[in-house]
């Protein structure tokens, strides 16, 4: 396999490290190659429910992946990132998320509240209700700039697949026929920003998913290579499909040669 030289890998989680609760065989020894090496890992994921430490935590202690919080950059972080660039003065947010996504705002300095905010943030929320989804819509509606965490229609999990974060932030753009600002994945936001994180540029970068139209789309988006592995969503029918393939596909992670 002839390829260039990566200085950061930006690298998806479900479906490339784990599957849900079953580990992926391949993927602690994919990433102990690459900090061996001393190339910047950085666990780049749509999920905006949990922090950083929660996630890295996950990693560690079920899938044997060794991960740090600073090792973890979830749309959450990306969303107050990219707010705390262009929010200027306006500072008041409505949020329907999770601890994740509230903790990243604040940490930021945003003040979350229902009363006239400056922005609508919608992200995943397992315990959302229709009050909730009235005030981001009213608020929408009377001015408040409409943020999306994600696009993601439905989460996988032993059930099979549930409402995902993008699901909300239809109903709310239905309701106001307003689009978003969306900022994960496969959007160029997410990546931008996790760029700035790393202080690395897109040519130095790869990222690595097992979703085409999440994780290798994300990369063609903003120009970076990419690497698709088939431990996932993805199949190589589908793949074969696609007008701009991924860069490298692999059947599991430990064909990646680490240069």
């Amino acid at each position: 396999m002839q390829k260039r030289s990566y200085q950061g890998y930006f690298i998806d989680l479900d479906g490339t490290m784990y599957r849900g609760k079953e580990r992926i065989q391949q993927a602690p020894g994919f990433v102990n190659r690459l900090k061996t090496a001393g190339k910047r890992v950085l666990f780049v994921t749509n999920n905006s429910t949990r922090s950083p430490e929660e996630v890295a935590t996950n990693l560690s202690k079920n899938h044997q992946i060794m991960a740090r919080p600073e090792d973890i950059y979830t749309t959450a972080l990306a969303t107050a990132d990219y707010l705390a660039q262009h929010a200027g003065n306006h500072r008041r947010v409505y949020v329907i998320g999770e601890r994740g996504l509230k903790e990243a705002l604040s940490s930021k300095g945003f003040e979350l509240t229902a009363e006239r905010p400056d922005y609508v943030v919608v992200g995943l929320d397992t315990q959302v209700t229709y009050q909730k989804l009235e005030i981001a819509v009213l608020a929408v509606l009377a001015g408040a700039t409409f943020v999306g965490t994600n696009a993601d229609s439905n989460l996988p999990n032993e059930r099979g697949l549930t409402p995902g974060a993008g699901s909300l932030v239809k109903l709310v753009e239905y309701a106001t026929q307003t689009k978003p600002i969306m900022i994960g994945k496969p959007e160029k936001i997410i990546m931008e920003m996790a760029l700035k994180r790393v202080g690395l540029e897109k040519e130095q970068v790869i990222m690595v998913g097992d979703n085409y139209h999440t994780d290798i789309e994300a990369g063609i988006n903003v120009g970076m290579d990419t690497l698709l592995v088939y431990t996932g969503v993805s199949t190589k029918e589908q793949v074969a499909r696609e007008e701009v393939p991924p860069t490298y596909t692999v059947d599991s992670l430990d064909e990646w040669m680490v240069g």
